[in-house]
């Protein structure tokens, strides 16, 4: 299964703060010239890297959630290095991969989602986020809409992303 953004133009990066190549993203480094930040994190779209870190990073989940022959994901430092309060990052979207694209796969997608973006409301990032799935079982897809407003109302993010069920040949 892999996560991707359904936008009009095809970019191979989603410049400037992830860098994306089609199977794993990284945040991107600014310039060893950057005169601010010289080979620091790029921060030129934060609302977009920070909804894209707490979709598409692979949270740890309970023993108990996982299928026969899953292995746990997660940064194992979401064990020992969270302060009072705070959540670890990531979403459950990657337990989809294995699942069939049944009646209840669009409500777990939604669930996963709105779950994996709380932090960005405790945070007061966003003042809350509406999330959307629709199952395309003729491509073999779903499609996960995401729209997340500020404290004043106003929609500050919306981005359509295309949850694929096909393998990328990449280990698990």
């Amino acid at each position: 299964m892999r996560i991707i953004p359904l936008s009009q133009a095809a970019e191979p990066q989603l410049s400037p703060d992830i860098v994306w190549d089609g199977e794993k993203g990284d945040l991107a480094l600014s310039a060893l010239t950057d005169p601010i930040n010289p080979a620091g994190l790029q921060a030129e779209r934060p609302l977009e890297t920070a909804v894209l870190i707490a979709l598409m990073t692979d949270i740890r989940v309970d023993p108990t959630e996982l299928r026969d022959g899953d292995r746990n994901k997660g940064w194992p430092g979401d064990g020992f290095d969270l302060e009072p309060g705070e959540h670890p990052l990531g979403s459950k979207l990657w337990l989809l991969r294995r699942s069939a694209l049944a009646p209840d796969v669009e409500q777990k997608a939604v669930e996963y989602a709105e779950e994996a973006l709380r932090p960005l409301i405790d945070q007061k990032v966003f003042a809350r986020f509406d999330v959307a799935a629709a199952a395309d079982r003729v491509r073999n897809r779903l499609d996960l809409t995401v729209q997340g407003y500020g404290r004043d109302g106003t929609q500050t993010y919306h981005e359509k992303f295309a949850v694929l069920w096909d393998r990328l040949g990449a280990p698990d």
